[in-house]
């Protein structure tokens, strides 16, 4: 079994024994239904950019396989001809702080955001690449914080969660014109496959419906910033896969009649799954 982290994240952490847990509800308490497994082997992608972010990807093996279970289930992958426009809601799953600088959640939290097309992201990211995809309001309120690093992001296609994205940085947490930007995961189907061999996970196309307004978009359509974007993110994501205040809407992850644990669990397995971002 293989799971996908970030580079950077994973990066920091190659010195030591690295735990990866599956299916656990809450980090204090017992978690019943929760496993875990040694990260055998880390491949890091070749073309990660500590600067940039670029490429904010890595492959983790685990020691030995994992069984699913109605707490442990795998989550299908945003395929290469995957559209995601503007407005599109996704789910963000995680443990991280529910406010910038703050604690880390107790309890899985879960959070909805909106795709930000790249044309607008780049107004507060100019160094933003196709390699990223951008999500939260203009208004901000809702985000990934630090400590939801490496967590998924993912939309409903149809009956099945499909993962778009990985948790990668951001510049503080939830600030107007500041979106959370994640690492596209289906940029990477080649180079997971690639890795993978035989063990493929499920790529599916997930397709956005309607007209792409980001393609007109125009950074004027922005009140301007009394301060320009700093040229690289100040705040990176360091820490586990964490996230915001839980919502219970009957289109939500939790709402939709997974189990708690099993969102998690959703996003971290497959024989490789991914959890990057850093």
């Amino acid at each position: 079994d293989v799971i996908q982290n970030s580079s950077q994240h994973v990066a920091e952490r190659l010195a030591t024994n690295m735990i990866v847990v599956l299916g656990r509800e809450s980090m204090k308490g017992q978690n019943l239904n929760e496993v875990s497994r040694v990260a055998d082997k880390i491949i890091t992608h070749p073309a990660y950019d500590a600067l940039s972010y670029d490429n904010d990807m890595a492959l983790l093996k685990l020691s030995s396989p994992v069984n699913f279970t109605d707490y442990i289930q795998p989550v299908c992958l945003a395929s290469a001809d995957s559209t995601f426009y503007t407005g599109d809601n996704n789910w963000v799953v995680g443990f991280g702080t529910t406010s910038s600088g703050g604690p880390l959640a107790d309890t899985l939290q879960e959070v909805r955001v909106p795709i930000v097309g790249n044309n607008e992201c780049t107004c507060a990211y100019p160094y933003l690449t196709d390699n990223m995809i951008c999500a939260g309001l203009r208004a901000g309120g809702i985000d990934s914080c630090q400590g939801d690093s490496g967590g998924p992001m993912m939309i409903k296609t149809g009956s099945v969660w499909v993962q778009s994205g990985v948790v990668s940085f951001g510049e503080g947490c939830a600030l107007p014109k500041f979106p959370g930007v994640y690492a596209r995961v289906s940029n990477y189907e080649d180079w997971i496959k690639y890795h993978t061999g035989s063990s493929q996970p499920g790529f599916v196309d997930s397709m956005s419906s309607g007209v792409d307004t980001d393609l007109t978009f125009d950074c004027s359509e922005i009140t301007t910033n009394t301060e320009p974007p700093k040229p690289y993110p100040t705040t990176h994501h360091p820490y586990p896969p964490t996230h915001h205040p839980h919502t219970t809407d009957d289109h939500s992850l939790f709402g939709s009649g997974e189990r708690v644990i099993s969102s998690l669990g959703l996003l971290l397995m497959s024989f490789y799954a991914l959890v990057g971002g850093i």
